[in-house]
């Protein structure tokens, strides 16, 4: 599928060494080779992350360890001055409002976080969150949805339908609305928009969808091909993870759920997807994209070559990763949300 550039170079006048460095980070497209700093940051992610769960006992006590240690580091997670977050009670986890600077309290925008539905919360996310709501202008719902190995997808499902039905009460308007996720949540993302399509209810605005796990049976053809140069994920760990997920719910062919790549993807709103091209889920975000356009859906699809999965979670360290907000924005400003 071809790549859609942005509408207008970006031309902006640096003159100081700081205004050069965040020119050059923005300047980064879709397509082009990655940084220095985006292969150095890779490296060290597969040292550090993909080998803590790839040599991480394959149990339920396996899984808490992760869980716990990145719960851990949620704790450390900094925001820049004048970001607010707020606590919002949905009836399961620890939700939050990310508000960085001027928002349109008319919109919104829900954000589901990734994490192999495993581990992940709306505290870790704090630093993608900010850029997010910075980047385009919203009020960021942040919703810490329930995990494995306690829970299942299903129960996540409840959890993002229900806090999409908290910004309908709130009043807002679902042509306001934008829904995000990433990984697993951009599985659930996905999802609950196959849901509300379902329910006959209004759909959001838009979608953005970062290199989303929309196979939970993991048999595109990328988890194998791509199983050595994926920087964060270990395919083996995942598909295990997955099939897991399948069997405690008991359907997979036809679900919605399990296996949205699958699913009738028409009526779905403009929809944003983005993947890396060495991970193994960049087949995943490309094919349902292309299913997507097929179905008549206004359906983008971006690659960035050499990045680790979910690369914007990393932009403190990835230059790549900050530009990708402002193609996020760009794609807002095109659907008309």
């Amino acid at each position: 599928m071809a790549l859609r550039a942005p509408a207008a170079p970006l031309r902006p006048v640096a003159t100081t060494p700081v205004q050069r460095r965040i020119v050059r980070a923005l300047a980064h497209e879709p397509g082009q080779p990655p940084s220095t700093r985006a292969r150095v940051a890779g490296r060290v992610i597969r040292v550090l992350l993909r080998s803590a769960w790839e040599f991480g006992p394959d149990s339920d006590a396996g899984l808490v360890r992760i869980q716990r240690a990145t719960d851990l580091a949620g704790r450390f997670q900094l925001v820049p001055r004048g970001t607010d977050i707020t606590p919002q009670e949905l009836a399961h986890g620890h939700s939050e409002w990310v508000r960085a600077g001027a928002v349109d309290e008319s919109k919104a925008l829900l954000y589901l976080h990734g994490g192999g539905y495993f581990f992940g919360s709306p505290r870790l996310y704090r630093p993608f969150a900010w850029r997010l709501s910075a980047a385009t202008a919203r009020p960021v719902l942040m919703v810490d949805y329930r995990l494995a190995p306690r829970h299942t997808p299903a129960d996540a499902l409840d959890d993002a339908l229900a806090a999409y039905d908290l910004l309908i009460a709130r009043g807002h308007d679902p042509s306001q609305i934008v829904v995000g996720g990433d990984s697993a949540g951009g599985h659930l993302a996905l999802a609950l928009l196959l849901a509300l399509k379902e329910r006959g209810a209004a759909l959001p605005a838009a979608a953005l969808l970062l290199s989303p796990w929309v196979d939970l049976l993991c048999e595109a053809e990328s988890h194998t091909a791509n199983a050595r140069t994926d920087f964060l994920i270990p395919a083996g760990k995942l598909a295990r993870l997955g099939r897991a997920y399948c069997e405690a719910e008991g359907q997979v062919e036809d679900s919605a759920l399990l296996r949205p790549r699958s699913a009738d993807l028409s009526g779905l709103p403009p929809s944003l997807f983005v993947a890396t091209g060495g991970e193994i889920l960049r087949d995943d975000a490309r094919s349902t994209a292309e299913r997507a356009r097929a179905a008549g859906v206004d359906a983008e699809y971006q690659e960035w070559p050499g990045q680790v999965h979910v690369f914007p979670v990393f932009a403190d360290y990835i230059p790549e990763g900050k530009a990708l907000f402002r193609h996020l924005a760009d794609f807002l400003r095109r659907a008309g949300a």
